[in-house]
C-alpha cells in the first residue's frame, strides 16, 4: 500500500483541550493538502471549518472522552455538529452502562445517536483500555444492532490506545456493515500499515501526515 493510499485512510486528528485555531487551520490545510480521509475536529470549531474549508469531511466528536453525559445531551450535540456541517460524528460509549452491564441500554444509546445522525457517518468509541474481553465482544453487538458505522477503539485520552489484539477481536465479532477504526498510539507509517492491513478501514491520528509525507 503506497502513502497516498494510507493517507486516504487517516481521520487527521487535533482534539487538545488547548486547540487554537492556528493549530486547527493547519490541520486542516495539510487534511486538504495530503488527501486525509477527514479532519477530526472540536465541535467548537465545526462551524467555522466548515466556512473556510468547504471541500473538507469534517468529523468531530460527541460525548468526549468520558462519555457519561445523558443520552439526550449527546443527541443535542450531535444534531447541533451536524448542523454546523460535520459530515462524521464519533460518539463515545456511556462506559457506566458498560460497567453495569447494561449493554441494552448502549444499544438504545448508540441507536438514537445514530437516528440523529441520519445519513451522516457514526463512529462508536469504546475506549477499549478500560474494557474485558467479555465487555469488548457485547460492544461489538451492540455497535451492530444499532446500526453504527464503526467501532472505535479508543479516545486517545484513556490509560491506552489500539492495540492489533483488540482490531483482531472486533473483526471477529462486528457484524458485515461495520467497519473498524483505530485511534490512540498511532505514530508511524509502519503502525498505519500494520493496522490497515489487520482490517482497519480508518485510523485517528495527529501524526499520520508528517509520518507519510516525510
Amino acid at each position: 500500500m503506497n502513502r497516498k493510499e494510507m493517507l486516504s485512510h487517516i481521520d487527521h486528528t487535533q482534539l487538545k483541550p488547548t486547540s487554537d485555531w492556528a493549530s486547527i487551520a493547519r490541520l486542516c490545510d495539510e487534511a486538504a493538502a495530503y488527501g486525509t480521509a477527514s479532519v477530526c475536529i472540536p465541535p467548537c470549531y465545526v462551524a467555522r471549518v466548515r466556512e473556510r474549508y468547504p471541500q473538507l469531511n469534517i468529523c468531530t466528536v460527541i460525548g468526549f472522552p468520558l462519555g457519561y453525559s445523558t443520552r439526550a445531551v449527546k443527541v443535542f450535540e450531535t444534531e447541533q455538529a451536524i448542523a454546523d456541517g460535520a459530515n462524521e460524528i464519533d460518539m463515545v460509549v456511556d462506559l457506566c452502562d458498560v460497567k453495569n452491564g447494561d449493554f441494552a441500554a448502549v444499544t438504545e444509546e448508540i441507536r438514537a445517536i445514530k437516528q440523529a445522525a441520519g445519513s451522516h457517518v457514526l463512529k462508536v468509541i469504546v475506549e477499549t483500555c478500560y474494557l474485558t474481553e467479555a465487555e469488548k465482544v457485547a460492544l461489538c453487538k451492540c455497535v451492530t444492532d444499532a446500526g453504527a458505522d464503526y467501532i472505535k477503539t479508543s479516545t486517545g485520552f484513556g490509560t491506552g490506545g489500539a492495540t492489533l489484539e483488540d482490531i483482531a477481536l472486533f473483526k471477529a465479532n462486528v457484524g458485515p456493515n461495520v467497519r473498524i477504526k483505530a485511534a490512540g498510539g498511532v505514530r508511524t507509517a509502519e503502525a498505519v500499515e500494520a493496522y490497515l492491513e489487520a482490517g482497519c478501514d480508518r485510523i485517528g491520528t495527529s501524526s499520520a501526515v508528517k509520518a507519510l509525507a516525510d
